[in-house]
């Protein structure tokens, strides 16, 4: 592969170009007690920025709006190069139920907020978050439209949302003539590639970049835990330095399959002389669909680690033991229309059928 931040994609049906890997920047700050500080946060940036990035991924809420401060302050003087995401619909104010959500109320004030927030008279890109099965689609899609025709927002999309309502939603926008949504965010990994039985062909299909979070799986592909976290003990208060750990293991991420998966990342990495970080960002950059995975360093080994990514060639025999080992049952209907008998009786092919 070999390539470069300054290689850069375009991201779906756009014609923006973004770095192959994003600078999430929800380390950009000490809020949420296991971040990076003014001064560690200002070197991440610089880094990236120097290696040609330009794709920034943050929210509103990230680190109590310091996230986005941060981000602001760095770009003062280089803004129009910089591709900033954002996104909306988290609770910004407890106790004040419409500053969440994905209605208009909460759009237009969390546009505003992060307006102000980066220092910035527009948004390259704005997301809706996290769905709340409440908001009409025709409200969200005019909503998008409304900033984008009033310049505050550029582009618009969508993250964790159900394929089915986007491709919905996908569909409304080019039939009313509104603001087309350009890139889905999605948890996905040699760990979770449940996005790939309908999220992502979703995605190819209507004209959205995959724009991967979480692509080491929590930490778990980095080989930083072992069978002695499969049952963890002990209360899980929150995201912070001491109990992320904890966290992470009881949400699930730590199983036979996903130790068995990073096991696997570990023997490719000693094969290719590069670290297990590297090798399963290589992966997802390859993944058909994928535009630019988010990397979340909080310190400048962690973020030159990541960036090594980019030199990773994986050879084919690689890509089938990784492959294998995190492969997923597609379910209904795809593992069936998959098979060698649909495939035959569709086509004429008995030959294949008799073998189905």
């Amino acid at each position: 592969m070999s390539i470069t931040l300054d290689t850069y994609r375009l991201l779906g049906r756009s014609g923006l170009r973004v770095s192959p890997l994003a600078l999430g920047t929800a380390t950009f700050g000490t809020d949420w007690g296991w971040g990076a500080d003014r001064a560690e946060a200002r070197k991440l940036f610089d880094t990236y920025v120097e290696r040609g990035g330009n794709f920034f991924d943050t929210a509103s809420t990230y680190t109590n709006g310091n996230s986005e401060r941060l981000l602001g302050e760095f770009t003062r003087t280089n803004r129009d190069k910089m591709v900033l995401a954002t996104k909306y619909s988290t609770l910004r104010q407890p106790g004040d139920p419409n500053s969440g959500g994905t209605h208009r109320k909460s759009m237009s004030a969390s546009v505003e907020a992060s307006l102000r927030q980066l220092n910035t008279d527009y948004i390259d890109l704005l997301y809706l978050n996290v769905w709340d099965f409440r908001t009409p689609v025709e409200e969200i899609l005019r909503g998008l439209d409304d900033l984008v025709r009033q310049g505050k927002v550029l582009y618009v999309a969508i993250s964790s949302a159900p394929a089915w309502q986007v491709s919905r939603m996908q569909t409304i926008a080019d039939v009313r003539g509104w603001s087309p949504l350009v890139a889905l965010e999605i948890e996905y990994s040699l760990i979770e590639r449940t996005g790939e039985r309908d999220l992502i062909p979703m995605a190819r299909e209507m004209g959205l970049g995959v724009v991967p979070f979480s692509p080491l799986g929590g930490g778990v592909l980095t080989g930083k835990y072992g069978r002695e976290d499969l049952n963890p003990t002990g209360p899980v208060a929150g995201e912070t330095a001491s109990s992320r750990r904890s966290l992470n293991a009881a949400l699930g991420m730590v199983t036979e399959r996903t130790l068995a998966a990073a096991d696997v990342v570990k023997e490719v990495a000693s094969e290719l002389g590069s670290t297990p970080a590297q090798v399963a960002l290589a992966w997802t950059l390859q993944a058909p669909g994928v535009t630019a995975p988010i990397i979340g360093a909080r310190t400048i080994p962690q973020l030159e680690d990541n960036l090594g990514a980019l030199q990773v060639d994986l050879t084919p025999s690689q890509l089938v033991r990784l492959d294998e080992v995190s492969a997923i049952d597609l379910g209904i209907p795809h593992g069936l229309l998959a098979s060698d008998h649909i495939r035959a009786v569709t086509t004429g092919d008995m030959k294949v059928a008799a073998r189905g």
